[in-house]
This record gives C-alpha cells, structure tokens and sequence, in this order.
C-alpha cells in the first residue's frame, strides 16, 4: 500500500443580509477596492509583480489615499491582483483574452487576515471604517459539516454585494492521508453522454460499469430551449430575462457531475485504488479549432471533462492524468488497431417512482480477435487503465485477464452504486 498526504480546500457560500447602515459601509470599501485593484492589475501584469513587490509600490500610496479603509482590506487586494493577473497572463499566452488589458467589472472584496472579521453565534462581523458590522446568514448544511468535521477555518474571508444581499465566500482546509494500492484502478472514460468505468483488482480486469449522465442531450436540450426563448426577440426584453433566469441548466450538470464524482470515489474507496484519467484537454482544443460549425463548438465548450476531474482532484483519492491517445482505436487483448465500428441501439425498462420509462442506449461495437464483441467506449476505459498499470506504456490486456467473465453494469448517477441491469458486452461468437 502507497500512501499521499493530501490538502483538501472547500470553499462554502452563504447568503447574507445587514441593515442599511452596513450595506453602505461595505459599499464604500468595495467601490474603492475596485479601484485599487484595477491599478494593481495592470502594474501586476506588465511587471510580473508579485504580492511583495505590490505592498512596497502601492501601500503608502493607498493609505494616504484611503486613511479610513481596514489596513487589511489592501493587503487582501495584493492576492486578488496577483491572481487576476496570472489568469488573464495564461489568457494571453493561449490567444483567447478579449482585451489587451485586464479590465476589472466585477469585485470581490478580500479580507486577509481574520482580525479584521469573526464568525460566531450565527453572525459574520467584519471591522469597517464605521466600526464592527453584523452580517447574518441563514442556516446551511455544508457550513456545519466543515465546522463539526475537522475541517480549519482559514483566514481568509471574502464576500461581494449583489443588490440587497451580500454573497460571503469562507474557505476550509483540511489534510487527508490517502492509502491506495498501485495495482488497483479506477479507469474513468468520459464522454459526451456517460462516463464508463474499467475496475481493475490485482492488475486483473473485474468490473466495467457505465454511468449515463446524458450532458450531451441536456445541452442540445438547453440550446433548443434559449433559441425558442430568444426568437425574434431582444435578450434585452425584460420577459426575455426573466425566462432565461429561470433555466436551471448549470445547477443540473453540476448535480450530475457531483453525483457522477461520488460514485467514483466510492469505487475507489472501496478499492483502495487509484482513479486514472484521460487528459483531453489538447484533444478539445484541437476540436474546437477543427470545428466550423456553431452548434458542435458549443457542444465541445460545454464538454464537461475538465469539470469532473477538478471535482475528483478535491476528493480524499489519488487521480492521475494519462494521454488517451488511440485509447478508443486499439485491440486491449491483441493491441492491434481496430478499424471498424457498428453502431447499435439497446432498450430497457426502467421502473420510476409513478411510470416506468424506456432508456436507450447507443453503442458502438467492434468485433475484435477470438470472436470478442466490444463498445468503443468499454475500449476507451480498459486502455486508458492498461496505460497505467503496464510498465512499458503500451496498452496491452494481461493475460491473467479474463475478458470472458466481465459484464458492464448500466447505472444513473441519481441512484448511486445500484445498477440499472447488466449487459455481457464480452462474449464469444
């Protein structure tokens, strides 16, 4: 067994609400970060400064400027600085930054120090130039899972105002020690409808299970939906704004990305494994440059790859990257190129809580050596595990084996570990 100490962040939101004399204290320290942060931007930028180099440039001049603003309150724009700063760096280096500026529109203030703020009996206070403010939050389950869990509170403590209400953004940390076993993997696949899991025990293939997380139909979905809205109409309109307002289609891929997330991790807590990624991140790249047509550049944008491997980098498990070049393209068993797929269609009954509902499944099958019928996808995640665990790189199946005993478990990541059916998609014609 290997082990990794592992430094876990969450990051919670809460709603909060102060009286008038408050909300207007917070405004003027907003208003005049904004405009120390976009002068700190642009220094940070062209000068490659780093938060030393902005306190001895801009310290004395900002306190001579704003005597009444919490000291802090400025030390915490040298982090918001060098951050945007990097970010919009990275943007530039990329070719995708809008502006050859940054241009600074929206503003979360950043108080560094947790001198200047306390959290306690259900209220926030924050140390303004108007004296200690009391901003209160309603109750919230996550806030009291980090507090009663072991998780440390950190010291820095960020919030924004948006209209009547006060955003506030606390941070926790907390170390993990995660025991894995390099021989056992948690090949993940993703696709633009499922994520199809390869379970490897002992170097040996025991498990393949496909999750259908439909994003791909649910952003055409919601694509459909903004054009119907939009038509012949300015997204200007006032109803307009107000139908938008209310898709909800962020909150529900990211619902099925965490859901998605957790069954991995249960897989590889069950394993004590390591979960084993395909880095696409140049192959979508590269798509989107290929791509002329609008409709699949939207669809490849709104891919939710990276996502998912941001949620899994923030689990108490080891993730690591690999190349999933010609993954979906190679024999796992003989590592001979496949040059044929035939696309197929599977239907099965799924009883709901009031109606019971037919789900297809679309497959891409491809009939290998020794008579074996795969889906392209079941490919994908058995090389991608083989990448990792064979020694010299190249994907080829182990002969201890045994493709002959795996099925695939169909799963919906709303019901957890509890497959829908199984299917034998390793058979001998």
């Amino acid at each position: 067994m290997n082990k990794q100490l592992k430094t876990l962040k969450r990051t919670v939101v809460l709603e909060g609400w102060i009286n008038r004399y408050g909300r207007q204290a917070l405004r003027e320290i907003a208003e005049a970060y904004k405009s120390m942060l976009q002068e700190m931007v642009e220094y940070a930028v062209e000068n490659k400064a780093s938060q030393a180099t902005l306190h001895k440039v801009f310290y004395r001049k900002f306190r001579e400027k704003y005597p009444w603003l919490p000291t802090r309150v400025i030390k915490g724009c040298y982090r918001d600085a060098v951050r945007r700063a990097k970010s919009f760096r990275e943007l530039k280096k990329k070719g995708i930054a809008k502006t050859n500026k940054p241009v600074v529109r929206k503003v979360t203030v950043t108080y560094s120090d947790s001198q200047d703020w306390k959290l306690k009996d259900g209220v926030i206070e924050v140390r303004t130039h108007r004296g200690w403010i009391k901003i209160h939050y309603r109750g919230h389950k996550q806030l009291l899972g980090c507090l009663y869990n072991g998780w440390r509170l950190s010291s820095e403590l960020r919030f924004k105002l948006n209209g009547r209400k006060t955003i506030i953004y606390l941070t926790f940390t907390k170390n993990f020690e995660v025991v894995y076993n390099p021989d056992n993997v948690v090949a993940v696949d993703v696709n633009e409808n499922n994520a199809t899991l390869a379970v490897f025990r002992d170097k040996k293939l025991c498990d393949v299970y496909r999750i259908e997380t439909i994003l791909g139909r649910l952003v055409i979905s919601y694509a459909e939906r903004r054009k119907r809205i939009t038509r012949g109409k300015s997204t200007k309109t006032r109803s307009v704004k107000k139908a938008l307002k209310k898709l909800k289609e962020k909150e529900r891929k990211q619902d099925i990305i965490y859901k998605t997330a957790r069954i991995i991790e249960e897989l590889a807590m069950q394993y004590n494994a390591v979960v084993v990624v395909g880095n696409v991140r140049r192959g979508k790249r590269k798509l989107v440059e290929k791509t002329r047509k609008s409709a699949l550049r939207h669809r490849i944008h709104q891919w939710s790859i990276s996502s998912l491997i941001k949620v899994l980098n923030n689990k108490p498990i080891h993730v690591v990257e690999v190349s999933e070049a010609y993954t979906s393209s190679i024999d796992p068993f003989t590592s001979k190129p496949i040059h044929k797929f035939i696309p197929s269609m599977i239907r099965f009954a799924v009883r709901g809580r009031k109606r019971v509902r037919v789900v297809k499944i679309q497959l891409r099958l491809a009939k290998l050596g020794n008579g074996l019928v795969l889906d392209r996808d079941v490919i994908g995640a058995i090389n991608i595990g083989l990448k990792y665990l064979s020694s010299d790189g190249s994907p080829m199946a182990l002969g201890s084996t045994e493709p002959h005993e795996v099925r695939v478990k169909l799963m919906s990541p709303h019901q957890g570990l509890t497959p829908l059916t199984e299917l034998k998609v390793l058979k001998n014609n």
